[in-house]
């Protein structure tokens, strides 16, 4: 506490500093500090819904390098919901599975319930281009190559001093700031939130390379009692790499890797390097594990490896923190616009927290089936043959994927089986006939308020949401004897009314204005 203190009295010592030097001032209505895949994500939902908001990144460029790679079926959804999944599937290679610790048996998305039921390879210099364009061109302000001073709140505003490019001092007022600045986060640091966790105990390396002799199928998932390796294709001639050597787990992550290194390992694994050559980018990670005990403190929030980092097993990382960013955007606008009940703010926490626990104890789980000896290797196996029961398979693809992800159901409304849940795509038929897909019902980021009763159901009167009476074109079991649903911006049902619910009318608008403060009859 009494170094949270003196950072706070150094950092207000600035501020009343840089208040008599001529410091350009602005107003906003949010910051995010961080312009990663999540900070842009986050920027385009807040921009979407008219939002002025303003992101300051430390970088004057983009990274160019992949590092992460993976886009999983629950982050593909919620591109779909927005309109952007083409754009990105345009860039990227499909792939009908995942992996839980490189095993040899795969996890099967193909059988999921899902409209993306593979995993996306793109680079995450290429989400991240892409995500920023979209911010930008739906009035996101980017400051680059600019470093955040000091975050400060007072109650009822944040006050962000930053230095931009040029070298200029810039104080930014602002409703609300969120850190999406990574795991060494100066927005969480200043706040004093708590960061409990695990330093690393062993590390492994990766690399980005041309390969001449490249495994038959392209990809390669193999470990012995010499190591692990994984290899997928990047392009048709660059692959990644990552090996996870028992003789070099002690290595410091600062010590670089080589190209010798990757050779000599995959030599030693696989009994050939493949002919790695033109390593464009490598790299040496950690297991640390910290998740922010918070990820709100008033006026301030936390978002991606700002509040949780963890063993990158699974491809996992960024697709929770582009959900984080999904969860958190819509419940921030609509506090901004005055129409947030008073507990929405606290339920992202509530929500999230407990989605990235779940991700810690899955890769933590990962990460102990990396032990090469032979007891380790015979549990490797196991593991591999329990996969290999649909039922198995079908629970971890579900957790790395992220579909089993559910929400709280709220308690002040009637208990019903969709309640939290996630809403899969589907066929609608419109009352006049036409069709439409849900989560096109989605794009502009507002509240859907869906009907699949027969009869004629007046919800005009209703604010602050776009109601949609319909049909399915296609019988879903899920959807047995539903009534009505109120979808979440971020593809949730917030909850739902059956056919035989009592006094529907009444429930309906009583649910709807708990959700959103400004639904009324007119």
């Amino acid at each position: 506490m009494k170094m949270v203190l003196v950072f706070r009295l150094f950092y207000w010592f600035l501020f009343v500093l840089y208040e008599t030097k001529g410091v350009i001032k602005m107003n906003v209505e949010a910051v995010i500090i961080g312009g990663g895949p999540v900070g842009f994500m986050l920027a385009s939902e807040l921009a979407m819904a008219g939002v002025k908001t303003c992101v300051i990144e430390r970088l004057e460029k983009p990274v160019p390098h992949s590092k992460a790679l993976t886009l999983h079926p629950r982050t593909l959804e919620l591109l779909e919901m927005r309109g952007l999944l083409e754009r990105f599937v345009s860039k990227g290679s499909k792939i009908p599975s995942g992996h839980f610790s490189m095993l040899d048996t795969r996890l099967d998305f193909s059988g999921l319930d899902t409209s993306c039921p593979y995993t996306l390879l793109l680079p995450q210099a290429k989400t991240e281009q892409l995500l920023e364009e979209h911010a930008r061109s739906l009035g996101a302000e980017v400051f680059r190559g600019a470093e955040a001073l000091s975050v400060t709140q007072n109650g009822t505003e944040t006050q962000t001093i930053f230095k931009d490019r040029g070298g200029s001092l810039r104080t930014i007022t602002s409703m609300f700031v969120v850190g999406a600045d990574g795991a060494g986060s100066t927005v969480r640091k200043q706040a004093g939130i708590e960061f409990p966790g695990t330093d690393s105990t062993v590390t492994a390396a990766l690399g980005d390379v041309a390969l001449l002799s490249p495994p038959p199928s392209g990809v390669l998932s193999l470990c012995t009692k010499e190591g692990g390796v994984m290899i997928v294709p990047l392009s048709p001639d660059q692959y990644r790499i990552v090996v996870i050597s028992p003789y070099r787990t002690q290595t410091p992550k600062d010590v670089p890797v080589t190209e010798e290194e990757l050779k000599a390992d995959l030599a030693r694994i696989c009994g050939t390097d493949f002919g790695l050559t033109e390593p464009s980018w490598m790299s040496r990670f950690g297991n640390a594990a910290r998740q922010a005990k918070w990820y709100r403190d008033d006026r301030i929030f936390l978002a991606g490896d700002a509040a949780h980092i963890h063993f990158p097993a699974g491809g996992q990382g960024l697709n929770v923190g582009l959900q984080d960013a999904m969860n958190l955007g819509w419940k921030l606008a609509a506090a901004v616009k005055g129409v947030a009940p008073s507990w929405l703010l606290d339920s992202y926490h509530k929500e999230r927290h407990p989605a990235a626990e779940g991700l810690l104890r899955n890769t933590e789980a990962q990460t102990k089936l990396f032990d090469f000896n032979q007891a380790g290797l015979h549990l490797r196996s196991m593991m591999s043959e329990l996969l290999a029961f649909p039922e198995v398979n079908r629970y971890v693809a579900g957790q790395i994927s992220a579909l089993d992800v559910r929400y709280e159901a709220d308690p002040n409304m009637p208990p019903h089986r969709l309640n939290g849940s996630r809403l899969p795509d589907m066929e609608l038929i419109l009352s006049d006939g036409s069709s439409e897909r849900l989560y096109s019902c989605l794009h502009n980021g507002t509240f859907v308020l869906l009907s699949l009763t027969q009869e004629a159901c007046d919800h005009s009167r209703l604010k602050g949401l776009r109601t949609v009476n319909a049909s399915l074109a296609e019988p879903n079991e899920k959807l047995r004897d539903v009534h009505t649903i109120l979808i979440r911006p971020d593809g949730h049902v917030a909850w739902a009314v059956g056919a035989s619910e009592p006094d529907c009318a009444e429930v309906i608008q009583a649910g709807v204005s708990r959700w959103i403060s400004v639904a009324s009859r007119v």
